[in-house]
């Protein structure tokens, strides 16, 4: 097995399997020789791809009840964490769509600790603590502190912005940007953040696992780039051949009004554009860069990034395999 330690040779339990970053994460983890469990609620929907390879195997269950974590977590050494609600349909359903991810949170830690868990792997969002963090980014953090309250030794990486192929963000900026060469927008296309190419975050994601010294720590992860929104919008155009984009920014555009806006002009619903936006009015830059000393990647740049993901949505929006 290409250099896994031996505490995690066995099984690793990824949940989220099918998600935006879960689906890519599992080729990866596969490619370096480890066994993967997932937990879903529909195992059928499973690709003959997965089914066919004896290195995955899937347990039915649902976080949002339990059903299904201790088998699913019976000899597992490492899980990934990587399950988020953005929202429902509606902006009105994103408290409840917190209160579901605190609860499923709360469950799975429980279950862990029952069995034995030694690390947890959590993709969370970068933003700091306060008053004025947006109840999207609040959350993130909360889930952070509840895998964290366990046994297990959790590794939380922090990321702003994922640039790939059937991530919300992404979406969101790639339908403004086609659709419409003239916009007006609100003041927070000012904010500055620093996004991360997708195959970063893997690499991430993935070396955290080989590396015991990343164990029980939070990590700050991003690409070389810091952005305005507004900046990523015209490079974005720039990487697509796309003429440059006018943008005009007035003060009375609420991440409500946004929302409904981004609901209008793209396929992302207001449900969930209104956490993405709500949290633009954050900077989210790295200001801790520990884990390049531990796990050194190659960043990819912005440009880069978009045409990556613009090459596999010539696949369709998302296409995985799994």
């Amino acid at each position: 097995m290409d250099n896994l330690n031996s505490e995690v040779s066995g099984t690793v339990l990824v949940l989220g399997a099918t998600g935006f970053v879960g689906s890519r994460l599992i080729p990866e983890l596969r490619a370096k020789g480890v066994k993967v469990r997932m937990l879903v609620r529909n195992p059928d929907k499973l690709s003959l791809q997965v089914k066919s390879d004896d290195g995955l195997s899937a347990v039915k269950g649902d976080l949002l009840t339990g059903e299904g974590l201790s088998e699913a977590l019976l000899g597992v050494h490492t899980a990934y964490y990587l399950v988020h609600s953005m929202g429902g349909r509606s902006i009105f359903q994103n408290k409840e769509y917190a209160d579901k991810d605190r609860n499923a949170a709360e469950l799975f830690i429980r279950a862990a600790d029952a069995a034995g868990l030694k690390r947890i792997m959590y993709l969370g969002a970068l933003g700091d603590k306060g008053e004025e963090l947006s109840e999207h980014l609040r959350s993130r953090a909360e889930i952070a502190d509840i895998l964290s309250s366990g046994q297990a030794a959790a590794t939380v990486l922090r990321a702003a912005i994922i640039i790939g192929a059937g991530g919300a963000s992404f979406e969101m900026l790639r339908y403004l940007v086609e659709r419409l060469p003239v916009m007006v927008c609100p003041k927070w296309i000012e904010t500055k953040i620093q996004p991360i190419a997708l195959r970063d975050v893997l690499a991430y994601l993935v070396g955290c696992l080989f590396n015991q010294d990343t164990a029980g720590r939070a990590f700050d992860i991003g690409g070389p780039d810091i952005l305005t929104y507004r900046e990523m919008m015209q490079q974005y155009a720039e990487a697509r051949g796309l003429a440059r984009r006018l943008i005009f920014t007035v003060p009375v555009l609420t991440p409500l009004l946004s929302a409904y806006w981004v609901d209008l002009v793209t396929p992302i619903s207001s449900g969930i554009a209104h956490p993405l936006i709500e949290g633009m009015k954050n900077e989210v830059i790295c200001k801790d860069n520990s884990i390049e000393t531990l796990i050194p990647v190659n960043k990819t740049p912005f440009r880069e990034a978009v045409r990556i993901a613009l090459s596999q949505e010539k696949k369709g929006p998302g296409e995985t395999g799994f």
